[in-house]
């Protein structure tokens, strides 16, 4: 058994090192780390960590990072290849902001009327046959959410990413919608959750479709802050992008692994954004340390506390569908999808600000500034196929 950093507790798995970063304030359910022990016993596998977002999901936990050596398995990374997270300096001031005006307008449905090839081409991506859902956010938990500064807690570090504390931000999270979904759809019809020996053409082909996919995901996000921003009127810069469901191959003292992302966001891209939910504060962190300990991951989000039919059992006996298109910011919720106004409603998810503390006092990261909402766009109702 390793020496663990504050907040966290570690044991030893048959075949794995299993790390859970968490303090005993948060709450952990009891599936995930199954999940997590079970992951860590497949071959070739050798550190399965657990972050505070950690919680059951299907088949292997979300908010987990995973080193295997020899192997790579695309089901651990899951059908949402590529998705992630993306931050827009948006050039408007947080005084003219118009949340009302713009919940009533804001439309991100249906296919873009533009260039869908030429635009993935412009950002180094290729045609997939999917281009009718680019620049569309998809369903469950992704949005697209305008926001304004609450708190400057590193002022360097936040002024030497060019932001501004009276100006509004724009945070996009998507993914690569049905490609992702269509590559592993191929990998688990022939090898259902099994993993690939590193080096066979079967491996290569994966990751070759999978790195494709992880840049049409990053090309979707930017072209939902593109609508997002001509939808309110404004132009922004993208301040970072970082993907959290990926698997990249590592070379550590002369060793070749594979980093798995299950929910998990880059501990070493630099700066990150973890949102809490659509009723909560998201954090601007700066990555601090080594990284080992985490297996060079950060907690992706708050993580859900209960699942998608329980909120929506729990929650319809406690709110109506119209409470919950306002948060106690007094942001607006755009979403027309009644079941998933519920699925996604903040009661729903963990404490982020636990979850942050959590990362914290592992001494993992430091806060740079928090985010409030101000307009968080989910679904019209339809969405592109």
């Amino acid at each position: 058994m390793s020496t663990s950093l504050p907040g966290t507790s570690t044991a030893v798995a048959p075949a794995a090192t299993v790390r859970i970063i968490a303090s005993p304030q948060s709450w952990v359910e009891g599936e995930a780390v199954r999940q997590l022990e079970a992951v860590a016993r497949l071959p070739g596998m050798r550190l399965a960590v657990g972050l505070p977002d950690l919680h059951p999901g299907k088949g292997a936990p979300v908010g987990a990072a995973f080193e295997s050596e020899g192997f790579l398995y695309p089901y651990l990374v899951g059908s949402d290849i590529g998705c992630g997270m993306g931050l827009w300096d948006v050039d408007l001031p947080v005084r003219k902001a118009k949340a009302e005006r713009w919940a009533a307008k804001l439309d991100l449905e249906g296919a873009w009327e533009g260039d869908a090839e030429a635009f993935l081409t412009e950002h180094g991506g290729r045609a997939t046959g999917f281009e009718a859902a680019l620049g569309t956010v998809g369903g469950g938990n992704h949005f697209a959410e305008v926001q304004r500064v609450e708190t400057v807690h590193d002022a360097r570090v936040f002024e030497a990413l060019g932001l501004r504390a009276e100006r509004l931000l724009l945070l996009v999270h998507s993914g690569s919608r049905g490609l992702g979904e269509a590559i592993l759809r191929t990998h688990v019809d022939r090898h259902a959750a099994g993993g690939l020996t590193a080096g066979t053409p079967e491996a290569r082909a994966y990751l070759e479709r999978h790195d494709g996919a992880v840049t049409w995901a990053r090309a979707n996000r930017a072209l939902v802050a593109r609508r997002t921003l001509e939808g309110i009127g404004a132009t922004g810069r993208r301040v970072l992008d970082v993907c959290h469901n990926s698997v990249t191959v590592r070379h550590s003292d002369g060793r070749v692994g594979w980093l798995h992302r299950k929910g998990a966001a880059p501990w070493d891209e630099g700066p990150v954004v973890i949102p809490g939910s659509r009723g909560a504060l998201s954090y601007l962190v700066l990555p601090v340390g080594t990284g080992e300990h985490s297996a060079h991951s950060l907690a992706h989000g708050a993580g859900r506390k209960w699942t998608r039919t329980a909120a929506r059992e729990r929650l319809k006996e406690r709110f109506t569908a119209d409470s919950l298109t306002r948060t106690v910011f007094k942001s607006h919720v755009v979403c027309e999808d009644r079941d998933l106004l519920f699925e996604e409603a903040p009661p729903a998810y963990k404490a982020i600000d636990r979850v942050v503390t959590d990362l914290v006092e592992a001494g993992l990261v430091r806060v740079v500034a928090t985010l409030a909402p101000v307009l968080t766009y989910k679904t019209r109702g339809r969405s592109a196929e």
